[in-house]
């Protein structure tokens, strides 16, 4: 029959498995702040985003309500030519 492990070779085996889990913890902890960090840069990156989309709109030419002021003026130019010409 097999004979069971003495005693200190079980806590050494304990302490090694203790010492790789807590390796394996550190990596993932490291891991995920990583992916925290980059979370944090991301949202920083479409708030900026954000801000400057938000700029050049309020800078653009409002071109529909131009296009009509010009068609109004033009139509009123016509109209003064036609009115002048009689």
């Amino acid at each position: 029959m097999n004979q069971p492990p003495p005693p200190e070779s079980v806590a050494v085996e304990l302490e090694k498995l203790r010492g790789t889990m807590a390796e394996g913890f550190a990596r993932v902890d490291g891991s995920l702040a990583l992916l925290v960090q980059r979370g944090d840069q991301t949202d920083r990156q479409l708030a900026d985003h954000d801000q400057r989309i938000d700029a050049l709109e309020r800078g653009r030419w409002p071109l529909p309500s131009v296009a009509a002021l010009v068609g109004a003026l033009g139509l009123a130019l016509s109209l003064w030519q036609f009115a002048t010409r009689r």
